[in-house]
């Protein structure tokens, strides 16, 4: 700080005198200097310039922190160098944090700030705060699990249902990228594959008790009644030869895995999506042969409500036995017919009605009496799914013919095949690979006097075959007044493919790649418990009109960090924060539709002397640590 003078006229003495102004200079952001006024001193003309020299000299030296050690022998520089401090104290023209260590521990080094560990939040956050919602921690407790085991079984699940990978690979993201630990309280040193593999069985081996509280604790949350529930089978393939496995199956693959073999899914779930009971079977189970165990199991593992309620079958499980099995158990059921209603043999169709569905599709629902049943039939036309037959049907009368054309070919050739069984072993072979197709066609061959065929022709017959695309039948044994009802009850079964899709896509169910059955059963449950924390996620935002899917939810939720800082500070010590960053807007919107908190903690600070640098393991030391 310096004085600087003005020339101006003195109002005491009437002459032009020097008027005194205590200035700083500083630096801005630019690299520019520039000038800030601390005090109007006035008119000082019975100072001597060294005396001026010497109260800013003070001045400087007790806003630096370093006063003399000894006062001025001059009274009057001591005199206005304490006058002119006061004033500056009192008007706030200076800072004296540093005169407080208190204070001082706020002052910081830009230059030494730094960011460590900076770890994945948000999801995690919200997984955690939804399995206290669902009282998994208090249920464990209750069956008498250790407290460590309490905290691996949350750190596993919801790393699961966030971060869907093989245990070893969730060691390393439990390490190196996400902050689990810190909200579930395990110690993440301590973290191993083996150690998730038990825990993984642990879970399993509760798999009963489990579902159950988990059903009864949804109804509870969201006051759900599970008037329908929902039945479907899916199939996942292994990767892997799978010797000696009970489980490991060839069967007929969903994903045209017919080189690998299979392990089944069966599922119950209301129309809300949520698990009611859960089994595992072997990969050649068939699907109508899985519904009777599972019936008795949902009377003894769910709510009471279930005895009466509405069951929802796909066409592969709804046979004549199991529609029988299900009345005979007290349950109404509505499926897709494996049959087709014949209204000819009793013209009873008493309505017709036009219906869209929620994607905006054109339906005909017309109510069929079928003679031979006393159940309730309703015949559906979608525009739509005869746009979709009709492409498969053309691509497949395409590539039929080109197969005929190929045998007929053949004929005309020098070396070609013209034996009588041979070229039908060839029609029959296509007839075999498009069965859908090949009925359209009438196919005649006529031979030469050796026996030898010499030509071929086929003739499409599709009109009527066509006029029938597009079309399907619904049943059930309800007493039903109103067409469309009926297709909305059935139409609730598009919530079961939904939870197939996010197991397998979302979760990345597929494929498997333990080598016993036990490891599997384990993997398999352990994603359903992670399907139990997105679907409870999903159906809360689905309830207040946002309706991502599980993928977006987690990349939203990717941007919230656990960010640990350092810096030195004036006491030339090290402050260590420890903080979560405040949720983006997406996210916060997100947490507020959950009812969620934003943030699990405050900002932690500590201030201490820097730790001893990080001992890097070298790299095929860490790889035998890690397994």
């Amino acid at each position: 700080m310096y004085f600087k003078s003005f020339c101006r006229k003195n109002p005491i003495t009437g002459l032009i005198d020097g008027y005194y102004r205590l200035v700083e200079s500083y630096r801005n952001v630019e690299g520019r200097i520039c000038h800030r006024v601390m005090l109007n001193i006035g008119f000082l003309s019975d100072l001597k310039v060294e005396q001026l020299n010497a109260i800013q000299r003070r001045l400087t030296n007790r806003v630096k922190g370093t006063p003399d050690l000894f006062p001025d022998p001059d009274p009057v520089v001591n005199q206005y160098a304490d006058l002119y401090w006061r004033r500056l104290v009192a008007e706030k023209r200076i800072d004296l944090s540093q005169d407080n260590p208190k204070n001082a521990r706020n002052l910081v080094d830009v230059e030494t700030i730094q960011h460590k560990q900076v770890r994945e939040m948000g999801g995690e956050w919200l997984g955690y705060q939804c399995l206290r919602q669902l009282g998994i921690e208090a249920f464990l407790q209750s069956l008498g699990w250790p407290q460590d085991q309490i905290q691996l079984a949350l750190t596993q699940v919801v790393c699961r249902a966030f971060y869907p990978a093989s245990e070893l690979k969730t060691v390393r993201i439990i390490h190196e990228n996400s902050a689990i630990c810190t909200l579930t309280g395990y110690p993440p040193e301590q973290l191993t594959k083996d150690k998730l593999y038990g825990s993984a069985l642990r879970l399993y081996s509760i798999k009963e008790s489990l579902e159950k509280h988990l059903s009864t604790r949804t109804n509870e949350l969201f006051d759900l009644k599970d008037k329908i529930v929902l039945y479907d089978l899916t199939n996942t393939y292994f990767e892997g030869t799978k010797a000696g496995s009970a489980l490991a199956k060839f069967g007929r693959s969903k994903e045209k895995r017919r080189d690998a073999k299979l392990v089944v899914l069966a599922l119950v779930t209301n129309q809300e999506g949520f698990l009611k009971y859960s089994r595992i079977l072997e990969g050649n189970v068939s699907e109508p042969k899985t519904l009777l165990e599972m019936v008795e199991s949902l009377r003894q593992q769910t709510a009471q409500t279930t005895r009466r309620a509405t069951v929802v079958l796909d066409a592969g499980v709804a046979t004549e036995e199991n529609l029988k099995l299900l009345e005979e158990k007290g349950y109404d059921y509505v499926c897709v017919s494996r049959r087709k209603a014949h209204p000819e043999s009793d013209p009873g169709i008493e309505t017709v009605q036009s219906h869209l569905s929620r994607q905006g599709t054109e339906l005909t629902l017309k109510r069929v009496k079928d003679k031979g049943s006393k159940d309730y039939f309703l015949k559906v036309h979608s525009t739509a799914k005869k746009a979709t037959e009709e492409g498969m049907k053309n691509l497949f009368e395409q590539r039929f013919e080109e197969e005929l054309t190929k045998i007929a070919q053949s004929l005309g050739k020098k070396h070609g095949v013209k034996q009588s069984d041979k070229v039908h072993q060839r029609i029959g072979r296509a007839k075999q690979k498009y069965p859908s197709v090949s009925s359209w066609y009438k196919i005649e061959t006529r031979a030469g006097k050796d026996g030898l065929l010499l030509e071929m022709t086929w003739e499409k017959q599709d009109e009527k075959k066509k006029s029938e695309l597009g079309h399907y039948f619904l049943r059930t044994n309800l007493t039903m007044d109103n067409e469309a009802n009926l297709w909305d009850i059935y139409n609730t079964i598009r919530e079961i493919e939904s939870t197939f899709r996010c197991l397998k896509t979302d979760l990345d169910l597929r494929p498997i790649y333990h080598k016993n059955d036990d490891s599997t059963k384990s993997h398999l449950h352990l994603a359903l418990l992670a399907y139990w924390l997105a679907n409870t996620i999903r159906y809360q935002l689905k309830a207040k009109g946002i309706n991502h899917s599980w993928t977006e939810i987690t990349r939203i939720a990717s941007t919230q960090k656990l960010v640990n800082t350092q810096a030195k500070i004036a006491l030339d010590q090290t402050v260590y924060v420890k903080a979560c960053s405040v949720p983006e807007p997406k996210l916060k919107v997100l947490i507020d539709a959950l009812g969620y908190k934003h943030i699990p903690f405050k900002p932690q600070k500590s201030v201490g002397h820097s730790p001893p640098p990080e001992k890097i393991q070298p790299a095929f030391r860490q790889k035998v640590m890690d397994g």
